[in-house]
């Protein structure tokens, strides 16, 4: 039986658990035992120069300890050591901070080195996956057009990592490329990053975005019937700025107007709308830092609930089950 399977009764109550320059500490952890959350997503990274170059840069020294296999490990164990389960989940970041689902190579030689590169990004992570006994391991993300340009190698690359990995399996699909991904049947779990468009309103109200929910829920549960597999979302959450509904993936550093209301709402809105759906098995809010008293606030208007209202509503929604 899955661990995902729509039997399951306690959700997978996360956080993305973002990758520091230091080791964690249990004071870092003990906030997200106060949360309630049962699962953490831990997210070493891999660099490109640009979304055509094939060559993954991962593990170096020049990277902060959180982003290198020692730091994943490092996370794992402590966060293990709460009774916390864990998503690794490696991920891809461009320089320039292109988007990654936008990675394609411009000759076959390249797209061949590409897959090398990655497939020894991504084995290297499922084995440390293995070896602490992590609960899901996330197999890529957003990385759209290397999976219709490749599906091939996706295919042959899942088998390989279920040779080296005995947990369950996702990927996190972007909201717009979910429906598009051909490997769901071979995985345990429909991975989404979350960032549906709700709500057109400044100050969404939450029945304006339970509403806004109805399309997005509609598709969710029908993709999910087909695979016969439930969703995650691998992301999840809403800025602390005006119009926090309406393109919840805008990650634009200049807008800095707080809108803590909006936030706050468009997260009532998700709990009340998908959670406890039968064909739905939780999510890890975006994003977590792992000093939480520095971080957030009310004067934050990015993605973290930390030190915000939408805190306590996370609280409560995950001291539920």
């Amino acid at each position: 039986m899955l661990l995902g399977c729509a039997t399951q009764k306690t959700k997978i109550n996360g956080v993305s658990f973002v990758a520091s320059r230091d080791q964690v500490e249990q004071r870092n952890v003990e906030p997200l035992v106060g949360l309630h959350a049962n699962f953490a997503s831990v997210m070493p990274f891999g660099f490109l120069r640009s979304k055509d170059n094939p060559n993954i840069i991962y593990n170096t020294e020049r990277q902060w300890f959180g982003e290198t296999r020692a730091g994943a490990r490092q996370y794992i164990e402590v966060l293990k050591s709460n009774e916390i389960s864990i998503m690794l989940k490696p991920q891809i970041w461009i320089w320039q901070g292109e988007f990654t689902g936008y990675i394609t190579m411009k000759t076959e030689d390249d797209w061949q080195t590409l897959e090398s590169s990655y497939r020894k990004f991504i084995l290297d992570f499922a084995q440390l996956a293995e070896e602490t006994g992590v609960e899901i391991f996330c197999i890529g993300t957003e990385l759209e057009q290397f999976i219709m340009n490749r599906p091939e190698f996706w295919t042959s690359l899942i088998d390989e990592v279920r040779q080296v990995y005995t947990g369950q399996l996702t990927y996190a699909a972007n909201w717009d490329e979910y429906k598009r991904v051909p490997f769901w049947s071979q995985l345990d779990y429909i991975g989404i990053d979350a960032y549906f468009p709700v709500s057109d309103s400044q100050t969404p109200s939450v029945a304006e975005a339970r509403d806004g929910w109805q399309n997005w829920k509609s598709e969710m549960q029908d993709v999910s019937s087909a695979a016969d597999r439930p969703v995650v979302f691998t992301e999840y959450g809403y800025r602390s700025m005006d119009y926090s509904g309406k393109e919840p993936w805008n990650s634009d550093w200049t807008i800095s107007k707080v809108n803590l209301q909006a936030q706050t709402q468009t997260t009532q809105a998700l709990f009340q709308e998908i959670w406890e759906e039968d064909w739905f098995s939780g999510g890890f809010v975006w994003k977590w830092f792992i000093n939480h008293q520095e971080s957030g606030g009310p004067d934050n208007a990015q993605f973290t609930p930390q030190n915000k209202p939408v805190e306590a509503v996370i609280r409560e929604q995950y001291s539920r089950n």
